[in-house]
């Protein structure tokens, strides 16, 4: 038998998750079926997302069960095999994250190509991150030319891609809230923000009107609440928003207040449009091929947070829970 330390949910969280909710445990793993592989983990990614599967209620993905290892995405190497299409050694992507060791039939797990940089790229710039953010700005926004943009919770994975993806597909204007004035720094200096504020320094609609003299024709939120109510504030006509969360509201215990501007809608004839990216996997090739140039060239560029250590991943989702990331939170597995 071979030993893998794993986290499982042990308890649904009240409000906002704490270690007690979690146990780590020690999995002893049987030994390989037919065209099974053994992967050793060496990034393990936790997720906004990953906070809506801890609750019991129905959403767009199941909820992760009680006293069972929770999953997401990981990326690691093959170290034993009985499959002739991944032999030992072959990086790949996979579902099975929370673990250090992860085991199964070889269709569950994906080959890499090797890039040059780390694996951990394709679970944020070139992954699932990168790709909420093309999918959200060019196919759920209908981003044009010359459309200024406005994105929320910018320095985090997702808007860190956000910012520079609307620069490539034409925005004239590039306009993020981040939670420090060291984040703000960043976006303008590193990820080429045009404007960036502190949202908590003043209340999100009186700084974003200041941002903003000529409106905003694109929002991307991942964050909702406030900052979704100040965008319709600024929204032209005509203005769409792609809604890909809303951490703020996370693990709110009492029911969230709209926004007192939904007449705006109306008036101004704005789209408001959900989506969760597993609904563009279409994008995925067009993605990968533009954001592989564009990674190589350095005109793209990313931040990681890394957390060592499985045994923290609860710690790391906690503090990307509280905005402690800056880009995407991994944890070396």
């Amino acid at each position: 038998m071979t030993a893998s330390t794993q986290i499982q949910l042990i308890r649904r969280p009240v409000g906002t998750p704490t270690e007690e909710d979690f146990a780590t445990v020690t999995v002893d793993l049987p030994g390989l079926g037919p065209d099974e592989v053994r992967v050793r983990n060496e990034f393990v990614s936790v997720d906004p997302y990953m906070r809506g599967r801890m609750n019991e209620s129905k959403s767009y993905i199941q909820p992760f069960g009680l006293n069972e290892t929770m999953t997401g995405g990981a990326v690691g190497r093959v170290v034993e095999s009985t499959s002739d299409v991944l032999p030992v050694g072959t990086a790949v992507l996979h579902g099975l994250g929370w673990r250090d060791l992860a085991q199964g039939p070889a269709t569950q797990f994906t080959a890499l190509p090797d890039t040059g940089l780390s694996l951990s790229v394709f679970l944020g710039a070139a992954g699932m991150t990168g790709l909420t953010a093309y999918a959200g700005l060019k196919r759920v926004a209908g981003l044009r030319e010359g459309d200024v943009v406005f994105i929320s919770g910018a320095a985090g994975a997702v808007g860190s891609m956000a910012g520079q993806l609307a620069r490539k597909l034409g925005a004239s204007r590039v306009i993020g809230s981040a939670g420090s004035a060291e984040k703000v720094s960043l976006l303008k200096e590193k990820y080429g923000y045009d404007e960036a504020f502190n949202y908590r320094d003043a209340p999100v609609r009186r700084q974003l009107r200041a941002a903003t003299p000529d409106g905003i024709d694109v929002y991307f939120d991942n964050v909702g609440g406030d900052h979704l109510e100040a965008a319709l504030d600024r929204l032209n006509t005509g203005g769409r928003a792609a809604l890909c969360g809303a951490i703020s509201q996370y693990n709110s215990t009492e029911r969230s207040p709209g926004p007192d501007n939904m007449a705006n809608l109306v008036t101004r004839s704005l789209k408001l449009e959900g989506f969760i990216v597993a609904q563009h996997q279409d994008l995925q090739p067009e993605f990968a091929g533009k954001m592989t140039g564009w990674l190589a060239d350095g005109s793209v560029v990313f931040d990681e947070t890394v957390v060592d250590g499985i045994g923290n991943a609860v710690g790391a989702f906690l503090d990307m829970m509280n905005g402690a990331n800056t880009g995407k939170m991994l944890v070396r597995a």
